[in-house]
């Protein structure tokens, strides 16, 4: 089930795999990931809190920022987009990633460049779900 600001998909693989599986698919669609954050250490090491693999992603596609900052230079604030990687379950893996639509609503900018922009960077984000099986 998808949340109302992401697409959210479980690839039968462990954690460290379903993000190079991720990252494969990205770079399909002219896109990557340029941070990544590991939640499992970080909870430990800063709260000493147990918890399942997770990975907190930045997920930018160079020809959509450079739009959309060429546009509206304060929508950088909003880039890039999220993903999330957990596997709650041994070799499941839920993936995350953001509906760029978000990015539209957040700015409310009314500018028709950005909106076809954002729309372009969905259908995108779509394709890279369906690589992934979804």
């Amino acid at each position: 089930m998808n949340p109302p600001y992401a697409f959210a998909i479980t690839i039968a693989q462990p954690l460290a795999q379903a993000v190079e599986t991720l990252r494969a698919a990205l770079a399909a669609e002219q896109m990557g990931i340029v941070s990544e954050v590991d939640m499992q250490a970080t909870l430990k090491a800063k709260l000493g809190i147990d918890s399942a693999p997770q990975r907190i992603l930045g997920v930018c596609a160079p020809k959509v920022a450079h739009a959309l900052v060429t546009a509206e230079p304060d929508i950088a604030a909003l880039l890039p987009c999220g993903a999330s990687a957990l596997e709650a379950t041994p070799g499941q893996t839920r993936v995350l990633l953001q509906d760029p639509r978000v990015i539209l609503a957040a700015s409310a900018s009314q500018d028709p460049a950005i909106k076809a922009v954002l729309e372009d960077a969905r259908l995108a984000v779509l394709r890279v779900v369906a690589a992934l099986g979804g």
